[in-house]
């Protein structure tokens, strides 16, 4: 298990566990990082990560990539 900020670009990563407080587990889980969900990282740029999330591309700071627990 490791942050989503340390998976490289193209890895096929599985969310496990969103750390923080309620309102920010609540906030990535509308974005759909919820457990059990696939997450790819399309590009890294600066520690800021555009990732691939349920069909979605979301652009997401490191700050919230470090929150963000996957195997």
């Amino acid at each position: 298990m490791m942050p989503l900020l340390m998976a490289n670009v193209g890895e096929k990563r599985q969310v496990v566990r969103v750390n923080g407080k309620d309102d920010t587990k609540a906030f990535l889980g509308n974005l759909g990082f919820v457990e059990g969900t696939d997450v790819t990282v399309i590009s890294k740029i600066a520690g800021n990560l555009i990732v691939n999330v349920k069909d979605t591309r979301l652009a997401i700071d490191k700050a919230m990539a470090g929150r963000i627990m996957v195997s």
